[in-house]
């Protein structure tokens, strides 16, 4: 459903562009991130003919959101820096200003997002692993793995290390990057770092990946600090992620759960989750299940985090061997 309702925005969005004329609609395009100009376009190409009922259905919905809306400032970003500075005088603004709008302009390493990852790839393949790193950090996940995937299997691994090990960036840092990279990219500012990298991003990234990398990665990382690999791991696929394993996959998961473990590993579970298990199930199971969780009593939190584990660990198991295949692995391979 929720699949199906962007798909609709994205048409509606492609149908109003395509009514605007070519330099409104250009005009429109110069604020969108590259993703999204990539996916509207694709809209735009794809739609031959549309009624004239569907275009006026468009249109009014715009209508009416447009008239909802309400710009307060032209500029939020220089509102926010005069206002500080009026009221805490430049030196103190000036930090807060760094802390609130760090990252804004790096634009040099944005323009990195525009570019395909071969030639990304190009452009990194010879600096530092500490550099590419500090750069891909700031790349949405899915562009950052496929640029590694171009690399080499001892260049991957180095990186993903840095990026695992990264706990934020200097904005001056950013500058420095700018000079590195030729005048390709440019930007920076002066004294707060941004909270970039970690063993979080390094898990997004290999999750994009694929699982032949990620165990040739995670390896690596395993010699040289088996802490840090199991972060990374538990970074990789969280329990709240179960909800996106498909039905087939949760019902395999069921067959090797014992009850009392699945009770109290839903004890921290979202509604949206604990009803995906329920459905998975026979009405009978499902209904004691809902039972147990009604009359269990509280329960430690630090318990139900041992069960999440204890049942993720089922999880890479069945994933391993194939009877549960986790979304987002980069080369679509099944294992």
């Amino acid at each position: 459903m929720a699949a199906a309702t962007e798909d609709d925005g994205l048409e509606r969005a492609a149908i109003l562009m395509m009514t605007l004329g070519e330099e409104e609609a250009a005009e429109v395009f110069k604020h969108l991130a590259p993703k999204e100009v990539q996916r509207l376009g694709e809209t735009i190409a794809r739609i031959k003919s549309v009624t004239s009922e569907r275009v006026d259905q468009v249109m009014e919905t715009f209508e009416t959101v447009a008239q909802s809306e309400r710009l307060l400032v032209a500029d939020s970003n220089e509102y926010v820096k005069a206002v500080l500075r009026r009221a805490l005088g430049d030196e103190k603004a000036n930090l807060l200003i760094d802390r609130i709008l760090q990252g804004n302009d790096v634009t040099g390493i944005e323009s990195l997002k525009w570019m395909d990852p071969t030639s990304v790839a190009e452009l990194l393949r010879n600096e530092h692993p500490q550099i590419v790193a500090a750069i891909l950090v700031h790349l949405d996940f899915d562009q950052a793995a496929d640029v590694l995937k171009l690399f080499t299997e001892r260049q991957r691994n180095e990186v993903m290390v840095r990026i695992a090990t990264l706990d934020g960036i200097q904005p001056l840092a950013l500058r420095d990057l700018n000079e590195v990279m030729s005048k390709v990219l440019a930007g920076g500012d002066r004294s707060r770092k941004s909270t970039l990298g970690g063993a979080k991003a390094a898990a997004e990234i290999l999750n994009m990946l694929g699982s032949a990398v990620e165990t040739s990665v995670l390896d690596f990382v395993r010699e040289a600090d088996n802490d840090l690999a199991q972060k990374i791991m538990d970074n990789m696929f969280t329990f709240d992620d179960l909800i996106k394993i498909d039905d087939k996959g949760i019902q395999s998961l069921m067959k090797e759960v014992q009850s009392d473990s699945l009770v109290v590993a839903l004890k921290g579970a979202t509604p949206a989750l604990r009803e995906k298990i329920f459905k998975n199930m026979s009405t009978r199971a499902a209904e004691t299940l809902k039972e147990d969780l009604e009359s269990r009593g509280p329960v430690r939190l630090s318990e139900v985090e041992a069960e999440q584990k204890e049942l993720l660990k089922i999880v890479r198991r069945l994933v391993d061997e194939g009877q549960i295949v986790l979304a987002g692995g980069g080369d679509e391979q099944f294992v």
